[in-house]
Protein backbone atom coordinates (compact mmCIF):
# COMPACT_ATOMS: atom_id res chain seq x y z
CA UNK A 1 0.00 0.00 0.00
CA UNK A 2 2.72 2.21 0.78
CA UNK A 3 5.54 0.36 -0.61
CA UNK A 4 7.01 3.27 -2.70
CA UNK A 5 7.39 5.83 0.32
CA UNK A 6 9.16 3.13 2.42
CA UNK A 7 12.25 3.49 0.67
CA UNK A 8 12.46 7.27 0.96
CA UNK A 9 11.95 7.09 4.54
CA UNK A 10 15.16 4.45 4.85
CA UNK A 11 17.23 6.81 2.46
CA UNK A 12 16.22 9.32 4.61
CA UNK A 13 17.71 7.23 7.65
CA UNK A 14 20.36 6.19 6.11
CA UNK A 15 21.54 9.85 4.92
CA UNK A 16 21.11 11.24 8.76
CA UNK A 17 23.22 8.56 10.21
CA UNK A 18 26.02 9.32 7.71
CA UNK A 19 25.57 12.78 8.54
CA UNK A 20 26.40 11.94 12.20
CA UNK A 21 22.96 11.98 13.75
CA UNK A 22 22.54 9.84 16.56
CA UNK A 23 18.91 8.83 16.07
CA UNK A 24 16.49 9.83 13.37
CA UNK A 25 12.89 9.26 12.41
CA UNK A 26 11.44 9.92 8.97
CA UNK A 27 7.92 10.90 7.50
CA UNK A 28 6.75 10.31 3.65
CA UNK A 29 3.37 11.63 2.32
CA UNK A 30 2.23 11.20 -0.95
CA UNK A 31 -1.43 13.02 -1.22
CA UNK A 32 -3.74 13.72 -3.79
CA UNK A 33 -6.65 15.83 -3.75
CA UNK A 34 -9.49 17.59 -6.23
CA UNK A 35 -12.03 19.63 -5.89
CA UNK A 36 -14.84 20.94 -7.61
CA UNK A 37 -17.08 23.95 -7.10
CA UNK A 38 -20.20 25.21 -9.27
CA UNK A 39 -22.17 28.28 -9.02
CA UNK A 40 -25.54 28.78 -11.24
CA UNK A 41 -25.48 25.51 -12.95
CA UNK A 42 -21.77 25.97 -13.90
CA UNK A 43 -18.25 24.73 -13.41
CA UNK A 44 -16.84 27.85 -11.50
CA UNK A 45 -13.65 26.14 -9.75
CA UNK A 46 -11.84 23.09 -10.34
CA UNK A 47 -8.58 22.19 -8.60
CA UNK A 48 -6.01 19.21 -8.58
CA UNK A 49 -2.76 18.92 -6.48
CA UNK A 50 -0.84 15.92 -5.88
CA UNK A 51 2.80 15.32 -5.06
CA UNK A 52 5.17 13.85 -2.45
CA UNK A 53 6.74 15.60 0.67
CA UNK A 54 9.27 14.06 3.42
CA UNK A 55 10.07 15.01 6.51
CA UNK A 56 13.23 14.29 8.36
CA UNK A 57 14.08 14.27 12.20
CA UNK A 58 17.37 13.79 13.55
CA UNK A 59 18.71 14.12 17.48
CA UNK A 60 22.27 14.59 18.79
CA UNK A 61 22.00 13.37 22.13
CA UNK A 62 18.70 15.37 23.88
CA UNK A 63 18.90 18.28 20.98
CA UNK A 64 16.77 18.02 18.12
CA UNK A 65 16.11 19.38 15.21
CA UNK A 66 13.24 18.85 11.97
CA UNK A 67 13.30 19.75 7.81
CA UNK A 68 11.10 18.72 5.03
CA UNK A 69 11.20 19.13 1.32
CA UNK A 70 8.81 18.33 -1.75
CA UNK A 71 11.86 17.06 -3.64
CA UNK A 72 13.23 13.46 -2.84
CA UNK A 73 15.86 13.26 -5.37
CA UNK A 74 18.86 11.59 -3.08
CA UNK A 75 21.12 14.50 -3.20
CA UNK A 76 18.06 16.55 -1.67
CA UNK A 77 18.05 14.00 1.14
CA UNK A 78 21.76 14.08 1.35
CA UNK A 79 21.37 18.28 2.06
CA UNK A 80 18.54 17.87 4.33
CA UNK A 81 19.98 15.33 6.46
CA UNK A 82 23.18 17.56 6.85
CA UNK A 83 21.42 20.79 7.24
CA UNK A 84 19.63 18.68 10.01
CA UNK A 85 22.63 18.09 12.31
CA UNK A 86 24.11 21.15 11.77
CA UNK A 87 20.79 22.55 12.66
CA UNK A 88 20.29 20.10 16.21
CA UNK A 89 24.15 20.63 17.15
CA UNK A 90 22.77 24.30 18.07
CA UNK A 91 19.45 23.25 19.51
CA UNK A 92 18.78 23.43 23.00
CA UNK A 93 19.16 20.45 25.68
CA UNK A 94 15.88 19.16 26.25
CA UNK A 95 15.70 15.98 28.30
CA UNK A 96 12.74 14.83 27.03
CA UNK A 97 13.70 14.32 23.64
CA UNK A 98 13.82 10.59 22.19
CA UNK A 99 12.53 7.67 19.96
CA UNK A 100 10.90 4.54 21.98
CA UNK A 101 12.51 1.71 22.60
CA UNK A 102 12.38 -0.85 20.79
CA UNK A 103 10.00 -2.93 23.12
CA UNK A 104 7.61 -0.42 22.85
CA UNK A 105 7.07 -0.62 19.42
CA UNK A 106 3.82 -1.65 17.94
CA UNK A 107 3.72 -4.87 16.32
CA UNK A 108 0.70 -5.25 14.49
CA UNK A 109 1.39 -2.30 11.36
CA UNK A 110 -1.48 -3.44 9.25
CA UNK A 111 -4.52 -1.11 8.81
CA UNK A 112 -6.56 -3.03 6.49
CA UNK A 113 -8.50 -3.80 9.18
CA UNK A 114 -9.28 -0.19 9.67
CA UNK A 115 -11.06 0.39 5.90
CA UNK A 116 -9.62 3.15 5.52
CA UNK A 117 -9.17 3.33 1.83
CA UNK A 118 -11.68 3.33 -0.41
CA UNK A 119 -10.73 0.29 -3.27
CA UNK A 120 -13.13 1.79 -5.98
CA UNK A 121 -11.43 4.18 -8.73
CA UNK A 122 -10.75 7.68 -7.71
CA UNK A 123 -13.75 9.64 -8.99
CA UNK A 124 -13.09 11.73 -12.30
CA UNK A 125 -13.68 15.60 -11.96
CA UNK A 126 -16.94 14.89 -14.13
CA UNK A 127 -18.51 12.92 -11.39
CA UNK A 128 -17.20 15.20 -8.94
CA UNK A 129 -19.33 18.02 -10.80
CA UNK A 130 -22.17 16.31 -11.36
CA UNK A 131 -22.70 15.32 -7.49
CA UNK A 132 -22.08 19.55 -6.86
CA UNK A 133 -24.59 20.51 -9.52
CA UNK A 134 -26.78 18.16 -8.45
CA UNK A 135 -26.54 18.93 -5.21
CA UNK A 136 -27.21 22.79 -6.26
CA UNK A 137 -30.18 22.04 -8.17
CA UNK A 138 -31.89 20.32 -4.93
CA UNK A 139 -31.27 23.40 -3.44
CA UNK A 140 -32.46 25.61 -5.43
CA UNK A 141 -35.83 23.97 -5.54
CA UNK A 142 -36.89 24.31 -2.29
CA UNK A 143 -39.13 27.56 -1.81
CA UNK A 144 -37.65 30.58 -0.47
CA UNK A 145 -34.10 29.59 -1.38
CA UNK A 146 -32.83 32.79 -2.92
CA UNK A 147 -29.57 31.20 -4.42
CA UNK A 148 -26.79 28.54 -3.68
CA UNK A 149 -23.30 29.97 -2.52
CA UNK A 150 -21.45 27.18 -3.43
CA UNK A 151 -21.78 23.65 -4.06
CA UNK A 152 -18.25 21.51 -3.40
CA UNK A 153 -17.23 18.10 -4.21
CA UNK A 154 -13.75 16.60 -3.30
CA UNK A 155 -11.70 13.92 -2.81
CA UNK A 156 -8.75 13.11 -1.00
CA UNK A 157 -6.01 10.39 -1.44
CA UNK A 158 -3.32 10.39 1.34
CA UNK A 159 -0.68 7.94 2.03
CA UNK A 160 1.50 8.08 4.76
CA UNK A 161 4.68 5.87 5.50
CA UNK A 162 6.81 5.98 8.82
CA UNK A 163 10.63 4.67 9.63
CA UNK A 164 12.91 5.24 13.06
CA UNK A 165 16.40 3.85 13.47
CA UNK A 166 14.82 1.97 16.61
CA UNK A 167 13.58 -0.26 13.44
CA UNK A 168 10.19 1.02 13.41
CA UNK A 169 8.41 1.15 9.85
CA UNK A 170 5.10 1.55 8.66
CA UNK A 171 2.69 3.20 7.24
CA UNK A 172 -1.33 3.50 5.57
CA UNK A 173 -3.09 4.81 3.41
CA UNK A 174 -6.67 6.68 3.76
CA UNK A 175 -9.26 8.43 1.10
CA UNK A 176 -11.80 10.71 1.82
CA UNK A 177 -14.85 11.95 -0.42
CA UNK A 178 -16.29 14.96 0.68
CA UNK A 179 -19.97 16.80 -0.87
CA UNK A 180 -21.41 20.19 0.66
CA UNK A 181 -23.92 22.95 -0.01
CA UNK A 182 -24.68 26.33 1.47
CA UNK A 183 -27.37 28.02 0.96
CA UNK A 184 -28.93 32.03 0.62
CA UNK A 185 -32.51 32.55 1.93
CA UNK A 186 -33.64 36.82 1.47
CA UNK A 187 -31.16 39.87 0.62
CA UNK A 188 -29.86 42.43 1.75
CA UNK A 189 -29.97 42.82 5.94
CA UNK A 190 -32.15 40.26 5.91
CA UNK A 191 -30.18 37.82 4.23
CA UNK A 192 -29.99 33.98 5.71
CA UNK A 193 -27.84 31.31 4.85
CA UNK A 194 -26.52 27.71 6.52
CA UNK A 195 -25.21 24.30 5.30
CA UNK A 196 -24.85 21.01 4.90
CA UNK A 197 -22.23 18.40 4.14
CA UNK A 198 -21.02 14.63 4.06
CA UNK A 199 -17.53 13.46 4.39
CA UNK A 200 -16.91 9.95 3.85
CA UNK A 201 -13.83 6.59 3.52
CA UNK A 202 -15.88 5.77 1.29
CA UNK A 203 -17.77 7.11 -1.46
CA UNK A 204 -20.54 4.47 -1.71
CA UNK A 205 -21.11 5.46 2.44
CA UNK A 206 -21.72 9.34 1.52
CA UNK A 207 -25.20 11.04 1.62
CA UNK A 208 -26.92 11.86 -1.82
CA UNK A 209 -26.05 14.93 -3.33
CA UNK A 210 -29.88 15.69 -3.49
CA UNK A 211 -30.36 15.34 0.34
CA UNK A 212 -27.72 17.35 1.08
CA UNK A 213 -29.14 19.91 -1.13
CA UNK A 214 -31.99 19.76 -0.07
CA UNK A 215 -31.20 19.90 3.64
CA UNK A 216 -29.05 23.09 3.28
CA UNK A 217 -31.51 24.65 1.89
CA UNK A 218 -34.17 23.44 4.62
CA UNK A 219 -32.04 24.51 7.09
CA UNK A 220 -31.65 28.12 5.54
CA UNK A 221 -35.77 28.49 5.10
CA UNK A 222 -35.57 27.97 8.72
CA UNK A 223 -33.50 30.71 9.57
CA UNK A 224 -35.38 33.42 7.67
CA UNK A 225 -36.57 36.31 10.20
CA UNK A 226 -34.05 35.93 12.39
CA UNK A 227 -33.28 38.50 14.95
CA UNK A 228 -31.51 38.42 18.58
CA UNK A 229 -33.13 36.35 21.85
CA UNK A 230 -33.66 37.94 25.49
CA UNK A 231 -30.42 38.72 27.47
CA UNK A 232 -30.10 36.81 30.95
CA UNK A 233 -28.98 33.52 32.35
CA UNK A 234 -31.26 30.49 30.49
CA UNK A 235 -30.04 26.71 29.51
CA UNK A 236 -29.04 26.24 26.26
CA UNK A 237 -28.38 23.50 23.67
CA UNK A 238 -25.67 22.73 21.57
CA UNK A 239 -27.09 21.10 18.48
CA UNK A 240 -25.02 18.22 17.70
CA UNK A 241 -23.55 19.68 14.26
CA UNK A 242 -21.39 22.12 16.66
CA UNK A 243 -21.59 19.76 19.86
CA UNK A 244 -18.12 17.94 19.26
CA UNK A 245 -16.75 21.44 19.70
CA UNK A 246 -18.10 21.63 23.50
CA UNK A 247 -16.27 18.46 24.07
CA UNK A 248 -13.05 19.52 22.78
CA UNK A 249 -12.71 22.23 25.15
CA UNK A 250 -12.26 19.60 27.44
CA UNK A 251 -9.91 17.12 25.21
CA UNK A 252 -7.77 20.38 24.28
CA UNK A 253 -7.50 21.36 28.32
CA UNK A 254 -6.48 17.61 28.95
CA UNK A 255 -4.20 17.40 26.23
CA UNK A 256 -0.24 16.72 27.64
CA UNK A 257 1.17 19.88 25.94
CA UNK A 258 -0.80 21.95 27.87
CA UNK A 259 -0.79 19.77 31.19
CA UNK A 260 3.28 20.43 30.80
CA UNK A 261 2.92 23.89 30.44
CA UNK A 262 0.47 24.82 32.83
CA UNK A 263 -1.42 26.52 30.79
CA UNK A 264 -4.88 24.51 31.32
CA UNK A 265 -8.05 24.94 32.81
CA UNK A 266 -7.87 21.29 34.36
CA UNK A 267 -4.27 20.97 35.08
CA UNK A 268 -5.73 19.83 38.61
CA UNK A 269 -8.41 17.85 37.69
CA UNK A 270 -6.81 14.57 37.24
CA UNK A 271 -8.71 12.09 38.96
CA UNK A 272 -11.70 14.39 39.78
CA UNK A 273 -15.07 14.60 38.53
CA UNK A 274 -15.35 16.90 34.90
CA UNK A 275 -18.72 15.61 33.42
CA UNK A 276 -21.85 14.58 34.92
CA UNK A 277 -21.97 11.02 36.81
CA UNK A 278 -22.76 7.98 33.95
CA UNK A 279 -20.74 9.72 31.04
CA UNK A 280 -17.54 8.67 29.37
CA UNK A 281 -15.41 10.17 26.81
CA UNK A 282 -14.15 6.95 24.98
CA UNK A 283 -10.89 7.05 22.37
CA UNK A 284 -11.04 4.62 19.67
CA UNK A 285 -8.69 4.46 17.09
CA UNK A 286 -9.66 1.20 15.48
CA UNK A 287 -12.98 2.13 14.20
CA UNK A 288 -13.18 1.20 10.60
CA UNK A 289 -14.39 3.66 8.14
CA UNK A 290 -13.20 7.02 10.02
CA UNK A 291 -10.86 9.35 9.53
CA UNK A 292 -8.99 10.03 12.31
CA UNK A 293 -8.55 6.10 12.63
CA UNK A 294 -4.79 4.67 12.73
CA UNK A 295 -3.04 1.15 13.70
CA UNK A 296 0.07 3.12 15.42
CA UNK A 297 0.94 6.73 16.38
CA UNK A 298 3.47 8.75 14.56
CA UNK A 299 6.53 7.39 16.87
CA UNK A 300 5.25 3.93 16.47
CA UNK A 301 3.50 3.22 19.34
CA UNK A 302 0.37 0.69 19.21
CA UNK A 303 -2.66 2.28 18.94
CA UNK A 304 -5.65 1.05 21.94
CA UNK A 305 -8.83 1.87 22.81
CA UNK A 306 -9.10 3.84 25.96
CA UNK A 307 -11.56 5.76 28.42
CA UNK A 308 -9.86 9.59 28.49
CA UNK A 309 -13.57 10.47 30.98
CA UNK A 310 -15.23 7.39 32.81
CA UNK A 311 -18.34 8.03 34.69
CA UNK A 312 -17.65 11.74 35.21
CA UNK A 313 -14.01 11.23 36.42
CA UNK A 314 -11.13 12.54 34.08
CA UNK A 315 -9.01 9.32 34.26
CA UNK A 316 -5.33 11.23 32.08
CA UNK A 317 -4.15 13.24 30.05
CA UNK A 318 -3.62 12.91 25.64
CA UNK A 319 0.44 12.18 25.69
CA UNK A 320 3.11 11.90 23.30
CA UNK A 321 6.52 10.28 24.23
CA UNK A 322 7.96 13.88 25.58
CA UNK A 323 5.17 15.09 27.35
CA UNK A 324 5.14 11.69 29.27
CA UNK A 325 8.32 12.08 30.10
CA UNK A 326 8.43 15.72 30.91
CA UNK A 327 4.95 14.74 33.16
CA UNK A 328 6.52 11.51 34.84
CA UNK A 329 4.16 9.22 32.85
CA UNK A 330 3.66 6.60 30.47
CA UNK A 331 2.66 7.51 26.66
CA UNK A 332 -1.12 6.89 25.55
CA UNK A 333 0.03 6.65 22.09
CA UNK A 334 -2.07 9.66 20.75
CA UNK A 335 1.49 11.35 19.25
CA UNK A 336 1.02 13.06 15.86
CA UNK A 337 3.43 14.81 13.33
CA UNK A 338 3.36 16.61 9.82
CA UNK A 339 6.61 16.69 7.68
CA UNK A 340 8.17 19.66 9.06
CA UNK A 341 7.62 19.59 12.74
CA UNK A 342 8.50 16.80 15.59
CA UNK A 343 5.48 14.76 17.16
CA UNK A 344 3.33 16.26 19.50
CA UNK A 345 -0.05 15.05 21.49
CA UNK A 346 -3.63 14.59 19.55
CA UNK A 347 -6.49 12.94 20.33
CA UNK A 348 -8.30 10.59 17.71
CA UNK A 349 -11.69 9.24 17.48
CA UNK A 350 -14.18 9.87 20.47
CA UNK A 351 -17.42 9.41 21.54
CA UNK A 352 -19.27 10.37 24.36
CA UNK A 353 -22.18 8.65 26.51
CA UNK A 354 -25.40 9.37 24.63
CA UNK A 355 -28.57 9.72 26.16
CA UNK A 356 -32.26 8.49 25.94
CA UNK A 357 -33.51 11.79 24.45
CA UNK A 358 -34.09 12.63 21.54
CA UNK A 359 -33.41 16.54 20.47
CA UNK A 360 -37.27 17.17 20.37
CA UNK A 361 -37.65 15.73 23.92
CA UNK A 362 -34.36 17.71 25.59
CA UNK A 363 -36.14 20.77 24.07
CA UNK A 364 -39.07 19.78 25.83
CA UNK A 365 -37.07 19.66 28.89
CA UNK A 366 -35.20 22.72 28.54
CA UNK A 367 -38.37 24.65 28.39
CA UNK A 368 -37.52 28.10 27.48
CA UNK A 369 -33.88 29.19 26.07
CA UNK A 370 -31.45 28.55 23.30
CA UNK A 371 -30.90 25.99 20.38
CA UNK A 372 -27.49 27.13 19.04
CA UNK A 373 -26.84 25.50 15.41
CA UNK A 374 -23.33 27.62 15.03
CA UNK A 375 -20.96 29.92 16.31
CA UNK A 376 -18.73 32.30 15.55
CA UNK A 377 -15.51 33.88 17.00
CA UNK A 378 -14.25 32.52 20.58
CA UNK A 379 -12.26 34.20 23.58
CA UNK A 380 -11.79 31.14 25.86
CA UNK A 381 -8.83 31.73 29.24
CA UNK A 382 -6.94 28.39 28.70
CA UNK A 383 -5.75 28.87 32.38
CA UNK A 384 -9.36 29.74 33.68
CA UNK A 385 -11.78 27.99 31.79
CA UNK A 386 -13.70 31.39 31.19
CA UNK A 387 -15.95 31.22 27.84
CA UNK A 388 -17.59 33.72 25.42
CA UNK A 389 -18.26 32.94 21.84
CA UNK A 390 -21.21 34.61 19.23
CA UNK A 391 -23.78 32.35 18.66
CA UNK A 392 -26.77 32.12 16.64
CA UNK A 393 -29.69 29.43 16.54
CA UNK A 394 -33.41 29.09 17.74
CA UNK A 395 -35.04 30.71 20.58
CA UNK A 396 -36.74 28.07 22.17
CA UNK A 397 -40.68 28.65 24.54
CA UNK A 398 -42.65 25.47 26.49
CA UNK A 399 -40.36 23.64 24.00
CA UNK A 400 -40.65 24.41 20.91
CA UNK A 401 -39.08 26.11 18.87
CA UNK A 402 -40.53 30.03 18.72
CA UNK A 403 -38.14 32.03 16.66
CA UNK A 404 -34.83 31.86 14.45
CA UNK A 405 -32.00 34.00 16.21
CA UNK A 406 -28.64 35.73 15.27
CA UNK A 407 -26.49 38.21 16.43
CA UNK A 408 -25.83 36.91 20.69
CA UNK A 409 -23.31 35.75 23.07
CA UNK A 410 -23.03 32.82 25.14
CA UNK A 411 -20.64 32.65 28.15
CA UNK A 412 -19.82 30.99 31.22
CA UNK A 413 -17.06 28.54 32.53
CA UNK A 414 -15.89 25.42 30.52
CA UNK A 415 -15.34 23.30 33.57
CA UNK A 416 -18.94 24.26 35.42
CA UNK A 417 -20.79 23.90 32.01
CA UNK A 418 -19.46 20.40 30.97
CA UNK A 419 -20.74 18.99 34.94
CA UNK A 420 -24.14 20.02 33.58
CA UNK A 421 -24.08 18.67 30.25
CA UNK A 422 -27.33 16.24 29.65
CA UNK A 423 -26.97 14.43 26.23
CA UNK A 424 -29.63 13.91 23.86
CA UNK A 425 -29.67 10.17 21.47
CA UNK A 426 -29.09 11.87 17.82
CA UNK A 427 -24.92 11.80 17.48
CA UNK A 428 -23.72 10.76 14.11
CA UNK A 429 -22.04 7.02 14.34
CA UNK A 430 -19.51 8.17 11.47
CA UNK A 431 -17.69 10.89 12.72
CA UNK A 432 -14.39 10.95 14.21
CA UNK A 433 -15.95 12.75 17.06
CA UNK A 434 -19.32 11.06 18.04
CA UNK A 435 -20.66 13.82 20.16
CA UNK A 436 -24.99 13.96 20.18
CA UNK A 437 -26.68 17.37 21.13
CA UNK A 438 -26.56 18.53 24.68
CA UNK A 439 -28.01 20.22 26.95
CA UNK A 440 -26.30 22.97 29.10
CA UNK A 441 -27.92 24.47 32.42
CA UNK A 442 -27.13 28.18 33.49
CA UNK A 443 -25.74 30.04 30.62
CA UNK A 444 -25.61 34.16 30.05
CA UNK A 445 -26.72 35.12 27.35
CA UNK A 446 -26.52 39.03 25.74
CA UNK A 447 -28.94 39.47 23.43
CA UNK A 448 -31.57 42.09 22.53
Amino acid sequence: MTRQLEPLTHALLAAAVRAGADAADAIAVDGTSVSIGVLNGRLEQAERAEGIEIGLRVMIGHRQACVSASDIKPETMTEMAERAVSMARLAPVDPTIGLADAAQLATNRDATSLDMDDPAPEPTPKALEDAALRAEAAALAVSGISQVQSANAAYGRRQVHLAATNGFSGGYARTDTYLSCVAITGSGTGMERDYFGDGRNHAADLISPEDIGRIAAERTIARAGARKPKTGAFPVIYDERIAAGLIGHLLSASNGTAIARGASWLRDALGEQVLPKGLSIIEDPHRPRTSASRPFDAEGLPTARRQIVADGILTGWTLDLATARQLGMTSTANAARGTSAPPSPSVGNIALTQGDLSLEELMAQMGTGLLITSMIGSSINANTGDYSRGASGFWVENGQIAYPVNGCTVAGNLRDMLKTIVPANDARPHLSRVVPSLLVEGLMLAGE
